[in-house]
């Protein structure tokens, strides 16, 4: 799956400022893990078979909790690199002398050194242990998934150096000679050994990450069927960034799948396209996601149209940051592999006329793409009147209860149906804009 940086932030995904779905998945041990966990999200699975495998993999952790080594912190990792890429002015090994001499002198002569070295072989030795107890798994565990095996297979090889056992096996009374001979045969045999563990560790924390978070929040895992053909299916579908949120069920596919939104201004439409963005990018990176259940078919990628910004600098106006937007969502779904393709109030910047003459040519052009799976939110009726007849759309909105004093409430209910609520004047009346506009 492919997503750019527009489509991760109109689904809050990754935000600088916090508050976002990352932090709601993210429950890894160390920095490493937290960075590949974001890598992931930036490059999901390419394909079917490895999402598969790789929803596996996490589903293997999300029963197996209680296997993830506490011993290995963010301090661990971040002491290794500044052992392995401190400069290392030692260009001999330890001499009789210096080996002779027990800890207490050592700390006499050269107290920096001495606990620099103690502190940095008991933090590899922890490492170590740690990664020897992810790669017993394999022996230990049966049924582990391909992908998870491969890795830890790759960490059982890397643990067969002729130094491991030893440093393993460092305890407090371990004599400063040793250490010291220790310390100058690992800063030369292990550095490249110890990153391809933090890699291979980084990817294991980030999967255990999504398994968590899957536990956690009560997810379920999806039903991932191939590309085609083209499905989403899911009941009690709801935002997971919400606290109170609103479940919903939703089916369209390959005959039906182009789904037309109408409704009162904020009576739920963009919450619910993010809710299903959000579900199928989570259901792509092989976790759980916030339903009772969900089908989908493997996507080549998400693409939306929601929060489009103008570009003062190269003198850009909104309305053409719009059409630029919708450009490039006609480049990508121009190709075979389905796409999902989520569009909130297209053309704000223009006026209604116009609004409506584009909004209707660009659902015209879309009914040439049946191998993708688009939804539109619109508060223009008239383009969904105009297409009213048309079996290939699904029409649904969201309900408004409007009252004769001019008093209007959101029920966030979705219905069968094209509405016709028209609040807007209404919510000039409650918030007194009118009558603050009318005073001398």
């Amino acid at each position: 799956m492919q997503n750019d940086k527009t489509t991760l932030k109109d689904l809050s995904f990754l935000s600088p400022e916090g508050g976002d779905v990352f932090a709601l998945i993210d429950h890894t041990s160390t920095q490493a893990g937290k960075d590949m966990l974001r890598k992931y999200i930036q490059q999901p699975p390419a394909s079917f078979e490895k999402l598969k495998e790789t929803q596996d993999a996490i589903r293997f952790w999300s029963e197996h909790l209680d296997l993830w080594p506490d011993i290995i912190l963010n301090g661990t990792l971040v002491m290794l690199d500044k052992y392995f890429e401190s400069a290392d002015h030692v260009s001999a090994p330890p001499g009789v002398l210096l080996l002779s001499l027990n800890g207490l002198f050592q700390k006499l002569l050269n107290k920096q050194e001495y606990f620099f070295i103690q502190f940095s072989l008991s933090h590899l030795s922890d490492f170590l242990k740690g990664c020897k107890q992810l790669a017993d798994i394999a022996d230990k565990q049966e049924q582990v998934p391909v992908l998870l095996l491969q890795e830890l297979q790759l960490m059982k090889e890397e643990l067969q150096h002729r130094l491991t056992a030893q440093l393993m096996n460092i305890t407090q009374q371990t004599k400063y000679g040793e250490l010291a001979q220790l310390n100058y045969k690992a800063r030369r045999e292990l550095k490249n050994m110890v990153y391809r563990l933090i890699n291979s560790y980084a990817k294991l924390d980030a999967w255990q990450s999504m398994a968590k978070a899957t536990v956690k929040n009560n997810w379920v895992f999806p039903e991932l069927l191939p590309a085609a053909p083209v499905c989403f299916e899911a009941t009690g579908l709801s935002h997971p960034l919400l606290k109170k949120p609103i479940a919903y069920d939703i089916s369209f596919g390959k005959d039906n799948n182009f789904l037309l939104l109408t409704g009162a201004n904020m009576s739920g439409k963009t919450t619910f396209m993010r809710a299903i963005g959000v579900s199928a990018l989570l259901a792509h990176l092989g976790m759980g996601v916030p339903a009772r259940s969900l089908r989908i078919s493997f996507l080549q990628g998400i693409i939306t149209n929601m929060q489009v910004e103008d570009n003062i600098l190269s003198g850009e106006s909104y309305f053409y940051a719009e059409v630029q937007r919708m450009k490039q969502t006609a480049e990508k779904i121009s190709l075979q592999a389905p796409h999902l393709v989520l569009m909130d109030e297209l053309f704000k910047g223009t006026n209604v006329h116009d609004a409506y003459e584009c909004t209707k040519a660009v659902v015209e052009g879309l009914f040439n793409h049946s191998n993708h799976l688009m939804i539109l939110s619109t508060h223009l009726y008239e383009v969904a009147q105009q297409f009213s007849s048309n079996e290939r759309i699904l029409f649904s909105y969201f309900v408004t209860n409007l009252g004769e004093d001019g008093s209007y409430k959101f029920t966030y209910e979705l219905k069968k149906g094209i509405s016709n609520d028209r609040i807007g004047y209404r919510i000039l009346q409650k918030e007194g804009v009118i009558d603050l506009l009318h005073r001398r």
